[in-house]
């Protein structure tokens, strides 16, 4: 099982609000993604970077029904996590090509 303490935060968040069909679907989602990836490399980090993006998407619409500041402080500490594994997926600069630009 991966472990996203900001998953778990969100979760949280999710019952407080009342919002038990959105909490359904992170689990859902959760599930789904955990399965079959974490024996390849960096499988266990592309999982989180796949369930952390669609927990930035919910929180996305919940800054929009929200006016709650843990809501938007929950957002950008997932957006940053998010972006901070993604950066490990990205293909590295060829030095000599950046030159010729």
């Amino acid at each position: 099982m991966v472990e996203i303490p900001e998953v778990e935060e969100l979760k949280a968040l999710l019952k407080e609000l009342g919002e038990e069909g959105l909490l359904e679907r992170l689990e859902s989602f959760v599930i789904m993604n955990e399965g079959g990836l974490e024996s390849k490399r960096g499988g266990e980090d592309f999982i989180k970077v796949s369930i952390l993006g669609f927990a930035e998407g919910l929180l996305t619409v919940l800054k929009e029904k929200y006016d709650e500041p843990r809501v938007k402080e929950l957002y950008e500490k997932i957006k940053a996590k998010r972006a901070e594994l993604d950066e490990q997926f990205r293909k590295p600069r060829i030095p000599y090509l950046e030159e010729e630009g």
